[in-house]
């Protein structure tokens, strides 16, 4: 029983020295951990072209052309007046409440200087874009969805106002904002969301 007693104490100081002196096995030790990286940024353009090229696909992806092009609002779109502003206007108050809406005109984001942004510094459209307010400091009766744009990186807004500046001038003069109450003498649509009761 002695004999036992002693091997059974033998082995447990075997066990414990051998566990002691033995490193445990790590899979991962010729490994380095990473953080993964599942939103990967957009390369900033390096030249006016890069930038033009970027802002045209920005554009794209926004809709600009579907209020901006003259017939697009009425389902025909007018291509030789792509971003020349819109004919068809937008009611920015619910015809449910006002019998006479008021309605915006899309604008001519082309760069002509009497009817379109021509005379607009690539600043002054920043700030349009992520604001809403025009060059001259205010919010004319602006439909386009700017809160959601002032989310845009400084890099993509420039982009998009290279872009801009890059097109064609054309010369489209779309007709004046309507307030609410008037008579609008040109077509609108009704954009809104609006619950049944």
């Amino acid at each position: 029983m002695k004999t036992r007693h002693r091997l059974i104490a033998a082995l447990g100081v075997l066990s414990l020295t051998v566990a002691c002196t033995t490193t445990t096995f790590n899979p991962l030790e010729e490994y380095e951990a990473l953080e993964p990286a599942t939103i990967l940024e957009p390369p900033a353009p390096r030249t006016a072209s890069e930038a033009a090229e970027r802002g045209r696909y920005l554009v794209g992806i926004l809709g600009c052309s579907t209020c901006h092009t003259d017939g697009a609002l009425a389902g025909q779109p007018n291509p030789e007046r792509r971003l020349a502003g819109s004919r068809t206007g937008i009611a920015y108050t619910s015809p449910l409440v006002d019998q006479r809406p008021g309605v915006v005109y899309p604008s001519n984001l082309t760069p002509d200087n009497e009817t379109g942004i021509g005379n607009w510094s690539r600043t002054q459209l920043v700030q349009m874009i992520q604001t809403g307010v025009n060059r001259h400091g205010t919010r004319k009766l602006s439909v386009m969805p700017w809160p959601a744009y002032s989310r845009l990186a400084d890099e993509d807004a420039q982009a998009i106002a290279t872009y801009l500046l890059s097109l064609a001038p054309v010369s489209h003069q779309v007709p004046e904002p309507v307030w609410p109450g008037q008579r609008a003498k040109a077509p609108y649509v009704h954009f809104g969301t609006y619950r049944s009761k």
